[in-house]
C-alpha cells in the first residue's frame, strides 16, 4: 500500500456574478435601508411640523400650500439621511448574517468579504451619484422654493419676498464695473440702475443711469431712459451727461448676466460646485479668506456624496468583526462612526472656511482618513 497524505484543498476565491447569494443579500440589504429611510424620514418631517406649523396655521395657510412645504423640505433632508440610513443598513444586514454564520459559510466557501458585500456595494456606489444630484441639482431648488413659499405665506408679507431683491450691487470679477439694482428681477426688467466703469488703474470712466435694463441672451444690456455721463481721466470730475432714450453694451464690454449678478449674492452654501468654479476661474486677486471659503466648500461638496459609498466601505468589515457580538454592538459602532465623521467634516469645514487649515484638507481630509480607517479594517479581517 502506498502512503498518502491528504493535503488540504485550498478553495479558489470566486469574483464573478452569483445571482442567488447577490439577489439574497441585495434583497436583505433593500428591506433594512427602506426600514431606515421611512424611519428617519417620518422623524424629519415631524421636526419640521413642529418647527414650521404653528407660522402657517397663524397665517391661516390650506392644507396643500403646507403640504407643498414640507414636500419641498424633504429632498435637504434626505441628502442627510442617506449616508447614516446606508452604513446602519449594512450593519444591520451583515451583523445579521455574521449572527447566523452565513459569513462565515459564505468565506468559507471562497468568497471574500467584499464580493459577499459586492450588491451592496452596488447600492453604494448608485446612492453617491443619487447623493450627488440631491446636492447640486435638487437641494438649492427646493429649499429657495420653500423659503419663499414661507415667506409669502406666513406672517411677513410678499413684499418682504420682494426686498430681497432690492438695493443690489455687484461688482464684476474684473473690478472694471459696478453695478447698483434698486429693484433686480432675474427673468425680466430691472428698475433704477446704475453701472460704473472703472478704468485699469482704479478711476472713474463714465458711468449709466438708466430707468430700466434689460439683459438679451447672446447680444448684451439694454438701458431705456438713460444718464450717460462720462468722467475725466483722473476720474474725479464728470463731464456734460448725455440723455437718451436708449442705449446698449455688449457682452464684450459688459459680459456679466443676470445670474452671474444673483450667484454672487447668494450664499456660497446655495451654489452648485460648477458655478464655483466658475466664480473662482473669472475672479481676479480674490481675497484669500474669501478663496479659502470657495474651496473648502467645493472640496466638501465633491467628497460629501462619497459618504454614502464610505458607509458601505467602513460597514461591512466592521460589522464581521462584531458578528459574534450580535446586532445590537454592530448598529452602536456603526452610530458611533458616523457622527465622528459628520463631527470632523463640520470641524474641518469651518476652520477650512476661516483659513486655519488648507481648504483641501479641509474639504477631502475627513473623507480620505476614513477610507483609510476602512482600508486598514479590510488588511487587518483578511489576517
Amino acid at each position: 500500500m502506498e502512503n498518502s497524505k491528504e493535503c488540504p484543498q485550498i478553495t479558489p476565491r470566486r469574483w464573478l456574478f452569483l445571482p442567488t447569494l447577490d439577489y439574497y443579500i441585495l434583497r436583505e440589504f433593500m428591506i433594512h435601508l427602506s426600514v431606515l429611510m421611512l424611519a428617519f424620514v417620518l422623524l424629519f418631517i415631524i421636526g419640521d411640523v413642529f418647527n414650521d406649523l404653528s407660522d402657517f396655521l397663524d397665517a391661516k395657510t390650506s392644507f396643500s400650500i403646507m403640504a407643498n412645504y414640507f414636500l419641498l423640505k424633504l429632498p435637504g433632508n434626505i441628502r442627510f439621511i442617506l449616508p447614516i440610513s446606508v452604513l446602519l443598513a449594512c450593519m444591520w444586514t451583515m451583523a445579521k448574517f455574521g449572527k447566523n454564520m452565513e459569513v462565515t459559510a459564505m468565506r468559507a466557501s471562497g468568497i471574500s468579504l467584499f464580493r459577499c458585500g459586492g450588491s451592496v456595494l452596488a447600492v453604494g456606489l448608485f446612492v453617491t451619484g443619487i447623493n450627488f444630484w440631491f446636492n447640486e441639482n435638487l437641494v438649492p431648488n427646493t429649499d429657495r422654493e420653500a423659503e419663499v413659499l414661507k415667506t409669502a405665506m406666513t406672517n411677513r408679507s410678499r413684499q418682504k419676498t420682494m426686498e430681497l431683491q432690492r438695493m443690489l450691487t455687484f461688482r464684476s470679477p474684473d473690478k472694471e464695473r459696478t453695478w447698483l439694482f434698486r429693484s433686480f428681477n432675474a427673468n425680466g426688467e430691472h428698475e433704477y440702475v446704475t453701472l460704473k466703469s472703472f478704468r485699469p488703474d482704479g478711476s472713474l470712466a463714465w458711468d449709466i443711469t438708466a430707468q430700466t435694463t434689460r439683459f438679451i441672451p447672446k447680444k448684451g444690456w439694454v438701458f431705456e431712459k438713460v444718464s450717460y455721463t462720462p468722467y475725466s481721466l483722473d476720474g474725479l470730475m464728470p463731464k456734460s451727461s448725455q440723455h437718451l432714450g436708449s442705449f446698449e453694451k455688449s457682452l464684450k464690454e459688459v459680459p456679466e448676466t443676470p445670474e452671474d449678478i444673483i450667484n454672487a449674492v447668494k450664499d456660497v452654501e446655495e451654489l452648485p460646485m460648477w458655478v464655483i468654479v466658475d466664480i473662482l476661474h473669472k475672479t481676479k486677486n480674490m481675497a484669500s479668506r474669501c478663496e479659502a471659503i470657495f474651496l473648502t466648500v467645493l472640496y466638501y461638496r465633491i467628497a460629501f456624496p462619497w459618504s454614502c459609498f464610505l458607509a458601505v466601505f467602513l460597514g461591512l468589515p466592521l460589522a464581521t468583526k462584531n458578528e459574534r457580538s450580535g446586532i445590537m454592538l454592530a448598529v452602536i459602532s456603526a452610530t458611533a462612526l458616523i457622527v465622528v465623521y459628520m463631527i470632523a467634516s463640520q470641524i474641518c469645514l469651518v476652520l477650512g472656511k476661516q483659513g486655519i487649515i488648507n481648504p483641501l484638507i479641509a474639504g477631502l481630509g475627513p473623507t480620505a482618513g476614513f477610507i483609510i480607517f476602512g482600508w486598514y479594517n479590510v488588511i487587518k479581517s483578511r489576517s
